[in-house]
């Protein structure tokens, strides 16, 4: 027998809405190939097999397809494209799940949740930091997304959907594994960046820790896996960063990046593409950072460069989201 959430997830209407997002986001194709615009003659014959599996807890994810993106500091942040078949499901499934996680998720959390943005959390930093809360504890978790345990997300994944069927298909999802250059590697731990679900699951993991942080009284805000917290002192702070970073690795097994976390003075971070200053009446402010900035004016310029053949069209398409973003 199904249970209720499963049957929700897989409703005509719920699937409906999930496809046309899909559509609508594009993206690049899987390890399958499928295109896009191929997945609704795709569903048309294969939707009722695919529900049939997954009340039957017989439906297996293809694998993802790894990707790299180079970083600031020349790293790379690996990405997992999942199938659009598969990207439909998670879709499915974070469309029903997100409501339940949303009523239980901290004010001072802002990353990937409707109606939230980067902005409301520096504008929260701002009054924090004018309250006199200007020393701050700057976090690095490191490489979160890959090193998530997943036994313990899947028991806070318990906490919020109390649902067999669907914390079956979310645990297949975290397990589907990668494709590297044709080669398959298992994932017995983390959650791949890329996927619909990631995000969320993401935010279901580190709620325990906003959590922790509320019971302490500590002001903070949290984009993801970008955590700010703001004290009165520098030694308030050097004793938060060492008491906060013990209880990431006994409770949640996260470590963090010593090498980048520090405390500092508001003018000395790189938050959320924001640094602060304090202007002529003593008041902290923000500004975008010197490397948000330049990284801004390379994109521009890349778009733009006469050298490349593009016709004003594309050159206008791949402009206006970034023209949207600084809106």
């Amino acid at each position: 027998m199904s249970t209720k959430l499963i049957e929700e997830i897989l409703s005509p209407d719920n699937l409906d809405l999930a496809k046309k997002r899909v559509v609508a986001n594009k993206g690049s194709c899987g390890v399958d190939g499928m295109k896009v615009d191929e997945l609704d003659d795709y569903l048309k014959e294969h939707q009722d097999e695919i529900i049939s599996k997954v009340l039957k807890r017989k439906y297996k994810p293809l694998p993802v397809r790894r990707v790299q993106i180079p970083k600031g500091d020349g790293s790379k942040r690996n990405l997992g494209i999942p199938s659009v078949k598969d990207r439909w499901l998670q879709q499915a499934i974070y469309q029903k799940v997100l409501p339940l996680a949303e009523e239980m998720f901290s004010n001072s959390s802002y990353g990937f949740r409707p109606g939230r943005r980067c902005e409301d959390a520096i504008v929260k930093a701002l009054e924090y930091l004018n309250d006199g809360f200007d020393w701050l504890v700057d976090m690095d978790l490191s490489k979160f997304f890959d090193n998530v345990n997943q036994d313990i997300l899947m028991v806070l994944v318990h906490n919020v959907v109390h649902d067999p069927d669907t914390e079956s298909i979310i645990r297949k999802y975290l397990q589907s594994g990668v494709m590297i250059d044709g080669t398959f590697e298992s994932t017995k731990v983390g959650t791949p960046q890329g996927g619909n679900l990631s995000p969320l699951l993401a935010n279901i993991y580190l709620h325990e820790f906003d959590m922790e942080l509320e019971a302490r009284g500590l002001r903070f805000t949290r984009y993801a896996d970008d955590i700010m917290i703001y004290v009165k002192s520098e030694s308030a702070a050097n004793r938060v960063m060492s008491s906060v970073t013990r209880w990431l690795r006994n409770h949640l097994r996260v470590e963090v990046n010593m090498t980048k976390t520090k405390v500092c003075r508001p003018d000395e971070v790189k938050y959320l593409g924001f640094s602060f200053y304090i202007n002529s009446k003593g008041v902290w402010r923000p500004k975008p950072h010197i490397k948000s900035i330049t990284k801004l004016k390379e994109k521009l310029h890349n778009e733009t460069i006469r050298s490349k053949s593009y016709s004003i069209a594309y050159r206008i398409s791949k402009l206006n989201p970034t023209y949207t973003w600084m809106d």
